[in-house]
């Protein structure tokens, strides 16, 4: 990136990268999730997380008959976790109409789309200066430039990549990458190539210095806050369909996803529309004290999805919110049973 302020900063050029095939993964296709056996399984969980997600299920299934809204936002853990084809299944469905996540999110998505694999072994990298230096992540920043120079979102720029090789050649040769070529092995375990192909709007809220593409020579704030700008108005734009009701569920995500519900219900609202009867689903593993969440001198005071998304926003409009404590290994497979039982 350029700059011409009164500062010294650092000359990425000096990166050295390396073929991700030489990385070490934790998460290999073997580990990903297996829709028929999730249909099979007993899920361990307390009688209140059952009947919650029980809830949360059929709400989404009566909506989408009525053709009212569902909004996934993930953390990065559900697809580390391989828990991608769930998600992956319910879009091929139409029972999810937006799919949103931080940027690591679509980094490990890409990553299994290439190999197949993901989750890079984080202690074995970091000493030797090699932790998110793989080659392949220029394509990512080269997405993104192309995507910003025709004006698309981030998810779009990113799925249109692993869903079109025409595309991906071309981006190859506009932005004079001057590696070795690649070839997505595995688009099937992308939840960015299956929104592409649905036409389901699949948008990611980066930060600037959170991911590793952002420590490439390749790297162009300007190119991924542009993209990532235009997926959050295009998230603002789903939610502002929440004027009859819908469904929002946050996976994992502590801050960026329930900050982000905040101010699009915030924006329609401001904007003459106003999201009634919205229903809210937090997923994650931290205790949670609704008595609590005025108590400044308590942690869970400052947990922003319990605060913001289970308590102020359906409470503000006439809604309803859910809090899952457990792992997302067992309520997000539990969750798609249940789902599928209702369809069925």
């Amino acid at each position: 990136m350029e700059y011409k302020g009164i500062y010294s900063i650092f000359d990425s050029k000096r990166i050295q990268t390396y073929p991700i095939s030489k990385r070490t993964n934790k998460v290999k296709l073997e580990d990903l999730i297996q829709l028929e056996e999730v249909l099979l399984a007993d899920y361990n969980l307390s009688l209140s997380e059952k009947d919650s997600i029980d809830e949360i299920a059929s709400t989404i299934v009566r909506y989408r008959k009525q053709g009212k809204p569902i909004i996934i936002f993930s953390g990065a853990h559900l697809v580390k976790n391989g828990l991608g084809p769930i998600i992956i299944d319910l879009i091929k469905r139409n029972m999810i109409t937006l799919f949103a996540g931080n940027g690591a999110t679509a980094i490990h998505d890409f990553e299994l789309a290439l190999i197949g694999e993901t989750s890079e072994y984080v202690p074995n990298a970091l000493e030797k200066g090699e932790f998110g230096m793989a080659y392949e992540f220029a394509y990512i920043n080269a997405a993104l430039n192309n995507g910003n120079k025709l004006k698309l979102g981030y998810g779009e720029s990113l799925g249109r990549m692993i869903a079109d090789n025409e595309f991906c050649c071309k981006i190859q040769e506009e932005e004079k990458l001057l590696g070795p070529s690649i070839r997505f092995l595995h688009p099937e375990l992308s939840i960015l190539n299956a929104c592409y192909i649905t036409k389901t709007p699949c948008t990611i809220h980066a930060g600037i210095g959170t991911d590793v593409i952002d420590q490439h020579p390749s790297f162009n704030g300007c190119v991924k806050g542009g993209c990532s700008g235009r997926d959050f108005l295009i998230y603002t734009n789903e939610i502002e369909k929440f004027n009859k009701g819908g469904v929002v569920l946050n996976i994992g995500s502590a801050v960026t996803g329930p900050e982000i519900l905040l101010k699009a219900v915030s924006m329609v609202k401001n904007s003459g529309t106003s999201p009634e009867g919205i229903v809210t689903g937090d997923f994650d593993l931290r205790p949670f004290d609704p008595k609590k969440r005025n108590n400044e001198s308590d942690a869970g005071y400052y947990f922003r999805d319990q605060k913001s998304l289970v308590l102020r926003i359906p409470g503000a409009f006439d809604g309803k919110g859910y809090y899952v404590q457990e792992n997302q290994l067992n309520t997000i497979p539990y969750l798609y049973k249940k789902i599928i039982e209702n369809l069925d």
